[in-house]
């Protein structure tokens, strides 16, 4: 194992968006044995301290590759085409305007069975963009249009917890 790795090469998986979830959480149980510090307590603090750096770094790349929006996140920045969400929030206005619908239609939301529709559609939303995301990276090669696209997911996943909130907010 080289610390230097990516994450992909780090779990010997393709550097692609596409996944298997089950693969990604199997390879890191087998690090994560592989560097417990407990395996190197009899060659001493050193190695221990070694050990624990790998957990982490393991651990690290794990809650990038399991988690799609992250993944996605990652590869456009290993792709050269990072970001920049806190200075770059650009979006194109049928996006924008679904944003400002989605508001509303939350603000207005009385019951649970209304939060439940909006949330639906929004699931729908994220399932389309995760999709996108996928074909930009792994099919057309195109990280600067997967940027975009992860940018979007970021606002569907903030929304998201608004609509948790709302629920909540209902319950109550």
């Amino acid at each position: 194992m080289n610390l230097q790795s990516d994450d992909f090469e780090l779990f010997a998986l393709p550097a692609r968006f596409a996944q298997d979830r089950a693969q990604i959480d199997s390879r890191w149980k087998e690090l994560q044995r592989e560097a417990h510090p407990d395996r190197f307590a009899a060659q001493g603090a050193a190695a221990q301290r070694v050990a624990m750096q790998w957990s982490v770094r393991i651990n690290e790349a794990y809650q990038r590759l399991k988690d799609p929006l992250k993944r996605a996140a990652y590869l456009c920045e290993l792709r050269g085409a990072p970001l920049r969400a806190e200075d770059n929030t650009a979006m194109p206005t049928a996006f924008l305007m679904q944003q400002m619908e989605w508001r509303e239609a939350l603000e207005d939301a009385g019951s649970e069975a209304d939060v439940d529709q909006l949330d639906d559609e929004v699931a729908a939303a994220r399932r389309g963009l995760l999709a996108e995301c996928e074909r930009l990276l792994d099919a057309a090669q195109d990280p600067a249009g997967a940027a975009q696209q992860v940018r979007a997911l970021m606002f569907v996943a903030r929304f998201a917890r608004d609509i948790e909130a709302r629920r909540e907010q209902l319950q109550q």
